[in-house]
């Protein structure tokens, strides 16, 4: 399986880009992808090293805890917290937990400041939010291209950090009622197939990575998201396929190979079949046909 050693490659980045504009805007200090299962990993907010900074942490799966001023938060799946440095709060690995995997990004700048300010004061510290919500899917783009070495000066970072607070503040604006909490086993899922959508993964991969057996995972995938798990994955595939399309001169070929099919003519077969036209055909027409996503029935 894939799984076993794919799944692991946890990573973390750090960006030290010269440029004002970005304390006047927005700058990405860091962003990672970490699993800790240590009581070593402990941060005080009044006693670290950076000064403002803001810090959005994502619970992908198994437990952690923060504490906020007197009242402490359980953390699972789905959770995230936006804190800032310095201020009174502490984040670290309890005692009962056995492992805790997270992905997350830390900003600075007079808006990014704004933004924590307006959401802690309003929504609170801790949000729940789907893995298919749009800010994690932005993170998880964000680390993707950190990971590409895709950010390589203050521009691209600021212009992410950027993006990912406007969609901080719409996700949050829109906000009615507590939001819907996925069982972890889906999240771990999605998430694993977001991660690795440019490996050749399966049904099998999927269901290692949610913990369940095949039927219970494929029945409790569908009741959650409305598609099977392998019309879910080939949706990032045709997404990611389409983004490239539009926005690279990539061969046939070489897309394939990057939303994970092994052989390009079968990749022209499935995307002819979800999209109506060959990858040709759609890069050909593509200032006219205004697609970025696809809906698959």
């Amino acid at each position: 399986m894939l799984i076993n050693h794919q799944h692991k490659n946890y990573e973390s980045f750090g960006f030290r880009f010269k440029g004002e504009h970005q304390k006047k805007i927005v700058g990405i200090h860091s962003i990672g992808w970490e699993e800790v299962t240590s009581p070593s990993y402990d941060w005080d907010g009044l006693k670290r090293s950076e000064v403002g900074k803001c810090v959005f942490q994502y619970t992908l799966s198994g437990q952690g805890m923060i504490q906020v001023g007197p009242k402490e938060y359980s953390l699972s799946a789905g959770q995230a917290f936006l804190v800032k440095i310095p201020s009174k709060h502490r984040y670290f690995f309890p005692t009962n937990s056995e492992r805790w995997e997270f992905i997350h990004i830390t900003l600075y700048g007079n808006e990014a400041q704004k933004t924590f300010d307006f959401i802690n004061e309003n929504i609170g510290y801790i949000i729940t939010f789907s893995p298919e919500s749009e800010p994690i899917k932005l993170l998880l783009k964000i680390f993707e291209s950190a990971v590409d070495q895709k950010i390589t000066d203050a521009y691209q970072a600021s212009a992410f950090g950027y993006s990912f607070l406007m969609e901080l503040n719409r996700f949050v604006q829109n906000i009615g009622s507590p939001a819907e909490k996925w069982p972890e086993s889906i999240s771990k899922a999605v998430l694993f197939a977001q991660k690795h959508y440019n490996n050749p993964i399966g049904l099998d991969d999927m269901v290692e990575a949610s913990g369940l057996s095949k039927y219970h995972f494929t029945r409790l995938f569908h009741g959650t998201i409305s598609m099977t798990p392998l019309k879910y994955l080939t949706k990032i595939r045709m997404d990611k396929a389409i983004e490239l399309l539009r926005q690279s001169d990539l061969p046939i070929e070489e897309i394939a190979s990057q939303v994970g099919y092994s052989n390009g003519n079968y990749f022209s077969k499935v995307f002819h079949k979800k999209v109506g036209m060959t990858p040709g055909q759609f890069r050909q027409s593509k200032y006219t046909v205004p697609v970025n996503h696809i809906v698959i029935d």
